[in-house]
């Protein structure tokens, strides 16, 4: 792919009078005094370069990923209350020229001078003794999912946010008149994926920090008449718990989901509720090594394919791969995803030297999920190609294995291990011997080969996802 990206990536000034932004304070921003604000933080900036910037979900934090896209300056975009050690590590893998931090965390670097402030956000000039060179069609540096402390970063194009964006926007039907409230991290390519769509069309993105579990956020949430909003597994499991479907809601008309499969039983709750009332429930599937989106189930179909996270979308192709990488053409038939399309990414770096390269991936990635199609072409998750143990010779899917727990007990659960030796991780002392026996029963397995722990919390990213690294303190030697 070969893209030189010369042109802004969204022309704000098209929709000029339009609200672009706002936030639970009640200020706002007009799309012109957006754009107005982004020229201005790219002239503090001055050049093309490497910045890192510590993401809320707030005005200055959306000021900056705009204004730096829209100006060719390459943000890596990282959770302002990532571990401090974690960040030094970064910073001294890639030397930043600048940090956009939250004005209050900016006497934290001390060697840093701050240039510029707006909206609570500080501009902090770096005095690194080098500045690794940037490949033209490099546009921003996103941390994989699971790996918030780790250096190695994805690396997006202009092209493959521009293309990703414009095929949310078709299959989602968006326009200006959209209001989507933040619910993910702005440093979590799903989150990201929702801003990049709906300033697209001109729509006014409702920015809020707090949590859905905040009488605060639903208060904005009325009285600022969102639209709609995007959830991870874990966020509908929550949203469950609190009775959402009893909420008085009147403006909202679209819900989506993605980062992780939802159990089938949540999964139909969520969609029949949606289509008795008037709304939608889009389950969507994605990585950010292809951008942010890869499938879609349309809405119509999202109870009679419930389980389902179904089809390619616009402009983009599946098919599965055997063990020997021989495509697979009967339904039914479990392989490996592929996905083809402009959005898939340049490839990975892990130190400022690799951000010089260019397209590694040439539009296919073998995403590492395992999956089957049915008699329609609707694609269904089963598991990760990793997310397999060996138990006594027989293979067990440990998502299949959460998920089955879940959708019998409604617990949050948890499973990993090794081969041999699997755990299983539960809230609740109470429901221990129950989850065990039922692992065993579903399995058929020697009951020797499961554990049940009961802690206190299932440790999880920002985006919701397990971080089953964190579980192996409590496996047994």
């Amino acid at each position: 792919m070969k893209c030189s990206f010369n042109t802004s990536m969204w022309d704000l000034e098209h929709y000029k009078n339009n609200t672009a932004i706002i936030d639970e304070y009640g200020r706002t921003l007009t799309y012109q005094q957006f754009h107005e604000e982004c020229r201005k933080l790219a002239e503090a900036v001055g050049k093309r370069c490497l910045v890192f910037s510590l993401c809320e979900n707030s005005m200055g934090s959306l000021l900056g990923y705009v204004g730096f896209l829209n100006n060719r300056i390459v943000p890596v975009m990282l959770n302002s209350r990532l571990e401090e050690e974690l960040l030094h590590n970064l910073l001294e893998a890639y030397c930043p020229a600048y940090l956009w931090v939250p004005a209050k965390q900016r006497d934290e670097y001390g060697n840093a001078v701050c240039v510029y402030e707006a909206y609570g956000y500080a501009l902090m000039k770096m005095n690194y003794d080098r500045e690794y060179p940037l490949h033209e069609d490099l546009a921003l540096l996103l941390t994989t999912s699971g790996s918030t402390g780790s250096p190695k970063l994805v690396r997006q194009s202009y092209e493959n946010i521009l293309d990703n964006a414009k095929s949310i926007v078709q299959y989602l039907e968006l326009d200006e008149g959209e209001r989507p409230i933040t619910t993910l991290p702005m440093n979590y390519t799903y989150g990201l994926s929702i801003i990049n769509s709906h300033l697209l069309v001109g729509a006014g993105i409702l920015v809020t920090d707090k949590s859905l579990v905040q009488k605060e956020f639903w208060k904005f949430f009325k009285e600022a008449g969102a639209t709609s909003f995007g959830g991870v597994p874990y966020t509908y499991e929550m949203l469950e718990r609190m009775r959402f479907m009893r909420m008085d809601l009147p403006a909202l008309t679209t819900m989506t989901q993605a980062g992780g499969k939802l159990t089938p039983e949540l999964h139909e709750k969520f969609a029949r509720f949606a289509g008795e009332n008037g709304k939608k429930f889009v389950v969507m599937y994605g990585q950010c090594e292809a951008t942010a989106r890869m499938g879609y189930l349309p809405p119509e179909k999202a109870v009679e394919k419930k389980g389902s996270m179904g089809i390619a979308i616009p402009g983009g192709k599946f098919h599965l791969i055997d063990p020997e990488g021989k495509e697979i053409t009967e339904p039914g038939i479990t392989g490996e995803l592929v996905y083809e399309g402009k959005n898939v990414t340049l490839g990975y770096a892990e130190r400022g030297e690799e951000l010089i390269k260019g397209d590694e991936r040439h539009g296919v990635l073998k995403t590492g999920d395992m999956a089957q199609f049915d008699e329609d072409g609707y694609y269904y998750i089963v598991g990760r190609k990793k997310r397999f143990l060996k138990i006594y010779g027989n293979r067990v899917n440990l998502d299949e294995m959460e998920r089955l727990i879940k959708g019998k007990f409604e617990i949050e659960t948890a499973s990993a291990g090794v081969d041999d030796h699997l755990y299983l991780f539960v809230l609740n002392e109470n429901v221990a011997e129950a989850v065990k026996n039922f692992a065993v029963e579903k399995t058929g397995l020697n009951p020797a080969a499961f554990q049940v722990r009961v802690i206190k919390e299932i440790p999880k990213n920002d985006s919701g996802k397990i971080q089953y690294r964190e579980l192996e303190k409590y496996y047994e030697g």
